[in-house]
């Protein structure tokens, strides 16, 4: 879960395949992911919103900076990790803002991987074409 170390708080945030470490600590509003600010890292404007979201739902985007360390996945998917760890970090504090996460749905590990692909198959569902004749 989120642990507090001074003033830093801790959290994993998952989304598929990508796992995201995250640092929140009173700032500015200021993003830094793997060593780079989070507008450069994050080149599509859905991924940038979606990485800010649980900051923008509580209105504490100017009071807190976040630091975060992803691996894995996609673009998407690091970005989901990442609001996904932030969520988590808030929620620790203060149980208020637990019910509001949690009713927008950011506590929630969405645990929805890519199936495997099966022997016999070409892909994950998909038979290869049955001939009768």
């Amino acid at each position: 879960m989120a642990e507090a170390q001074s003033d830093k708080l801790y959290a994993t945030g998952r989304r598929k395949t990508a796992v995201a470490r995250v640092w929140v600590k009173p700032g500015s509003g200021k993003f830094a992911v793997n060593e780079r600010e989070g507008d450069l890292y994050f080149e599509r404007e859905t991924s940038r919103m979606v990485m800010r979201q649980s900051l923008e739902l509580l209105e504490l985007i100017e009071k807190f900076d976040v630091t975060a360390t992803v691996c894995g996945g996609g673009h998407a998917a690091q970005a989901e990790a990442i609001r996904h760890g932030v969520a988590r970090a808030l929620a620790a504090t203060d149980p208020d803002r637990r019910t509001v996460l949690k009713r927008a749905g950011f506590l929630t590990r969405d645990s929805r991987k890519k199936e495997r692909k099966k022997y016999g198959q070409p892909g994950a569902r998909k038979r290869f074409q049955y001939s009768k004749r």
